[in-house]
């Protein structure tokens, strides 16, 4: 079938957009990587940290995208604890239903503990301002909230580090 003059200029006008167009957004990363270390702490009792991971803009509700708690325990019993991760319990954790899809692991042994979230798990729908929260509290044992502020869009590669003193190690992000 032999297309007509419009129509040839039509689809190859379509086509070099969608040329042009394809290296601007595979330049938007779509992924942030996070490392978690847990450290190894000499006690007596060792039990392993409750985490929480959340996302917060100014403005609009916080996002969880991981929560690592005892979930497979007897009649659901490790959900009583998680108020215990105070923080995120008060800005979104009490009105989550557990085990939460795609959201609920287990708790992690010591050592770097590496979760990848796409744009759409961390809800950064809208540019702007956003603040990563990780908070960790551990039964006979203390607490600790780090926060790790970024920008969306982000940069490839571009990321950020804290550290913490006691429950938490060295946490970074990236992007990519």
């Amino acid at each position: 079938m032999q297309l007509s003059t419009p129509a040839r200029i039509l689809g190859g006008t379509i086509g070099l957009g969608a040329m042009l167009g394809a290296p601007a957004f595979a330049a938007d990363p779509g992924t942030m990587d996070v490392t978690i270390n847990i450290p190894r702490l000499k006690v007596a009792e060792y039990h392993k940290p409750y985490v929480a991971i959340w996302v917060e803009k100014a403005g609009a509700s916080a996002k969880t995208v991981a929560v690592w708690y005892d979930y497979d325990m007897k009649a659901n019993e490790g959900t009583k604890w998680l108020r215990d991760v105070r923080q995120w319990w008060r800005a979104a954790g009490r009105s989550m239903t557990f085990p939460a899809n795609g959201i609920t692991g287990a708790t992690r042994a010591p050592g770097a503990h590496k979760v990848s979230f796409s744009r759409a798990q961390l809800g950064a729908a809208a540019p702007g301002q956003y603040t990563l929260v990780i908070e960790a509290a551990r039964e006979v044992g203390g607490r600790e909230l780090l926060r790790i502020p970024f920008t969306w869009p982000a940069k490839a590669g571009a990321g950020g580090r804290t550290a913490g003193t006691t429950e938490l190690g060295a946490v970074s992000v990236a992007f990519r």
